[in-house]
């Protein structure tokens, strides 16, 4: 019994399914119940396969998304990748061998330059600063005396009580004497650097990094790998190439100012800081054809960091007025590239020229018109003079999200 019962059913929606793809009537009677127009009569039972009526035949329409070509001002870029570069980096070595007695600045901090980062034992070269000191004291004191003997010898030798050849040795003794305070000051000048040398401090501003070297080392004036690197990140530069290609319309481009560059994060949309072109290198490299470019960000926010790879665009110029239309709708066949123009209620295939194009817009230099419609979505079914169903793109919204659905939806959605 149930055999059968499958048997009828099966049949039975074989049959209204044959129905309603034309290939038979079923006799109204059969059929859910309808209200028909008064005068009107049901349908004729016709069993059997036949030709489907001419209604039936026609192609539906097909959906697709379309878009408005536009006039507007489009900015021509230059995408490359390139690589952050602190400003100044500088290794902060020991200039003279000593005990280190003290690292005074911290891992990751901020200094200025000047700032005092370690201490080396400077007890040594205090005893040579004052041993100059003293010994300039020493030639002081003797340079006095000879100078009040010259004037003694000179007087008598202008009364004849002394010999001009003992004034003249006498003068010599104190020019020699100068000579030697001169030597003394330059010795005490060395011997203060050296003292200084053993208070370490920063060269420039920036970041400190690791500490290489902890105290009670010895370090030397030799020593490679030093006691920290500072880099400095804000301001920060960007390094990256170019093809020579582009490298005329850069420099026009300096030349009338200042000209914009964005590092951006690998999506290539999310911006991470903006800046400008700092200089272009005065070569192109032979091996690949690129010039180097070095920009410089302000890098307030600390968003690029010494050794990070980023994205970068260059805006170049401007097109004042160009004709555009979305990326999307720009299709390539074997005559180039073209577009579907929607035209009462269908799409005609319509080879462009194109300009510039990036990852969101082409610039159409012939073939469309701003204003006319065209198809971004849904190609798969399109042919010439196919009929189409347009939804325009900028008319398009997406589903509510939960705060913006009715009560009603989310009581309903939370019992689910």
């Amino acid at each position: 019994m149930r055999k059968l019962i499958a048997l009828v059913l099966v049949l039975a929606a074989a049959a209204v399914y044959a129905h309603y793809r034309h290939w038979v009537t079923i006799p109204v009677a059969f059929l859910p119940r309808q209200e028909l127009a008064e005068g009107a009569r049901p349908a004729i039972p016709r069993f059997g396969f036949g030709r489907a009526p001419q209604a039936a035949r026609e192609k539906p329409a097909v959906p697709v998304l379309a878009a408005r070509v536009r006039t507007e001002d489009v900015a021509v870029t230059a995408d490359a990748a390139g690589t952050i570069q602190a400003l100044n980096t500088a290794t902060v070595r020991a200039q003279v061998e000593g005990r280190l007695l003290e690292v005074v600045f911290r891992e990751g901090q901020d200094v200025k330059a000047g700032d005092i980062l370690a201490r080396i034992d400077p007890r040594t070269y205090q005893a040579q600063y004052d041993q100059a000191v003293a010994k300039h004291a020493q030639d002081s004191a003797q340079l006095a005396n000879a100078r009040l003997d010259l004037e003694r010898y000179i007087r008598l030798a202008a009364t004849n009580s002394g010999s001009k050849q003992q004034a003249d040795t006498q003068r010599a003794l104190v020019a020699q004497l100068e000579a030697q305070l001169k030597v003394d000051q330059a010795q005490i000048d060395a011997a203060k650097t050296q003292l200084d040398f053993t208070t370490i401090r920063a060269p420039i501003p920036g970041r400190t990094g690791i500490r290489l070297v902890d105290a009670g080392n010895i370090v030397r004036a030799g020593d490679a790998t030093g006691l920290v690197t500072i880099t400095q990140v804000t301001p920060i530069s960007l390094v990256f190439n170019l093809p020579q290609q582009q490298l005329q319309a850069l420099r026009d481009a300096m030349k009338s100012g200042e000209v914009p560059v964005q590092a951006l994060e690998p999506d290539n949309k999310t911006l991470m800081d903006s800046g400008r072109i700092d200089v272009i290198d005065n070569q192109v490299d032979a091996t690949t054809g690129t010039v180097k470019i070095k920009a410089q960000f302000a890098n307030a926010d600390l968003r690029l960091w010494p050794g990070q790879f980023v994205n970068v665009r260059v805006f170049i110029s401007t097109l004042r007025g160009a004709t555009t239309v979305p990326a999307s709708a720009v299709q390539r066949g074997p005559t180039g590239p073209y577009v579907y123009v929607v035209k009462d209620g269908k799409v005609a295939q319509t080879n462009v020229t194109l300009g510039l194009q990036n990852e969101t817009l082409a610039v159409v230099v012939k073939g469309v018109e701003p204003g006319a419609v065209v198809v971004t979505s849904g190609f798969g079914r399109l042919s010439d003079e196919t009929v189409v169903t347009v939804t325009m793109q900028d008319e398009t919204k997406p589903p509510p999200s939960a705060e913006e659905q009715p009560e009603g939806n989310r009581r309903r959605g939370r019992r689910g």
